[in-house]
C-alpha cells in the first residue's frame, strides 16, 4: 500500500528519536539532580528566634543564614526554631542533616540536657558537624559537647592501670550553670590528682564553664586575624578583616584546649579573643564561632556568612 503522506515514515521516526533523546536527557537531568542531592551538605540552622533580632533581621537571624546557605552551589538547607514543634529537634530532623548551625541567647536552659546528650552522640559518632554561634557557648549541645571533649581528655591522661590498681574519676560541674567566671578564677576544665601508696589513683576533673570574665555590647567594631590561613574554614578568607559592629568578649574562655584555634579576634581597647575554634569530638567536630550578637547585622557582612559557609563544608566531610 502506497503511503498517502509523502515522508510520513520518516517523520514518525524522526519524532520518535527526538520522543526518546528527550526522555533520555530528562533522565539525566533528574539523575545528575539526584546525584547532586546526594552530594550536597545538608544543614539545619537552630534558632531561638528572639525578639530582639528583628531590629537587624527582618525574618530573624537564623532564616538570614539559612537564605545565604540556599544561595549557594552545594547545600540543603532547613531552618527551625524553638517554638516549633519539638524545638526543631525531632529525631528526624537530626537524622536528616550533616551539620547543626545553633544560634542561642536568653533561652538556653529550655533544651535539656538529655537532648543535648543525643546531639552529642550523633556527633561522636560523625553523623552531625555543630557549630555554635557567639551566646550558643551556654547552648545545651555546645556545653555538653565540652564536658564530653573534658571526659575524653583526662581517659587518655590517665588510663586504667594495666597492673589492677584502682583508678577514679570523678566529674564536678561548675559551682552554677549559666555564671560568669571572674578574672581570677582558675581556669577550667582543670584536674586534680590525689595518688596513694597502693597505686590507687583518683583525679577529680572540673568541668568548664563554657563562659568569659568579661562582654560588653556598646556595638564597637573589632578586628579579626586568621591564625591559620590554610584551614578549610578560612579558605577565601582575608587574612584580616573587620566586624564593622559586634559585642565584645574578654579571654580566658573556660573551655577545653581547642585542636585548632583559626581565628582572634581584638578590639582598640586590648580586649582579645579566640573567635573560631575547633575541637574533635569522637569522630566529629565542633566548631565555635564567636561573633553574631542580635543587634548587630555580623550576618549581613559576607566575610562572616562565607566562614558558616566553610565551615560547614568542613564539618560535614569528618564523617566520611
Amino acid at each position: 500500500m502506497t503511503d498517502p503522506v509523502p515522508g510520513r515514515r520518516e517523520f514518525l521516526k524522526s519524532a520518535s528519536a527526538t520522543a526518546l533523546g528527550s526522555a533520555v536527557a530528562a533522565a539525566t537531568r533528574t539523575a545528575v539532580r539526584a546525584a547532586d542531592d546526594a552530594r550536597s551538605v545538608r544543614v539545619l540552622v537552630w534558632d531561638e528566634r528572639q525578639p530582639a533580632q528583628k531590629a537587624v533581621y527582618e525574618n530573624f537571624l537564623g532564616n538570614r543564614i539559612a537564605d545565604h546557605l540556599k544561595a549557594q552551589a552545594g547545600f540543603q538547607v532547613r531552618s527551625v526554631g524553638l517554638d516549633d514543634p519539638a524545638q526543631g529537634l525531632a529525631d528526624e530532623a537530626l537524622a536528616d542533616c550533616d551539620v547543626l548551625i545553633w544560634w542561642g541567647h536568653i533561652r538556653q536552659a529550655e533544651i535539656s540536657p538529655e537532648k543535648g546528650r543525643a546531639i552529642v552522640e550523633r556527633i561522636k559518632a560523625g553523623a552531625l558537624g555543630l557549630i555554635a554561634l557567639h551566646s550558643a557557648h551556654w547552648s545545651t549541645p555546645f556545653v555538653e559537647a565540652m564536658y564530653e571533649r573534658t571526659r575524653a581528655d583526662a581517659e587518655r591522661a590517665y588510663p586504667a592501670s594495666e597492673k589492677n590498681a584502682p583508678r577514679e574519676i570523678t566529674y564536678v560541674p561548675p559551682p552554677q550553670r549559666y555564671t560568669l567566671p571572674k578574672y581570677e578564677t582558675r581556669l577550667t576544665p582543670y584536674n586534680e590528682l590525689r595518688k596513694y601508696p597502693d597505686g590507687r589513683l583518683k583525679v577529680t576533673v572540673h568541668h568548664p564553664y563554657c563562659c568569659f570574665p568579661a562582654y560588653r555590647h556598646d556595638g564597637k567594631p573589632s578586628f579579626v586575624r586568621v591564625l591559620r590561613p590554610g584551614h578549610p574554614i578560612a579558605a577565601g578568607v582575608p587574612r584580616e578583616f573587620q566586624i564593622s559592629q559586634t559585642e565584645m568578649y574578654d579571654e580566658p574562655f573556660h573551655v577545653p584546649e581547642p585542636d585548632q584555634v583559626v581565628f582572634e579576634e581584638r578590639w582598640e581597647t586590648g580586649e582579645w579573643f579566640r573567635s573560631g575554634m575547633v575541637w574533635q569530638v569522637g569522630k566529629g567536630r565542633v566548631f565555635y564561632f564567636r561573633p553574631g550578637h542580635e543587634i548587630y547585622p555580623v550576618y549581613h557582612e559576607p566575610t562572616p556568612l562565607k566562614i558558616l559557609a566553610n565551615a560547614a563544608r568542613w564539618l560535614a566531610s569528618s564523617g566520611t
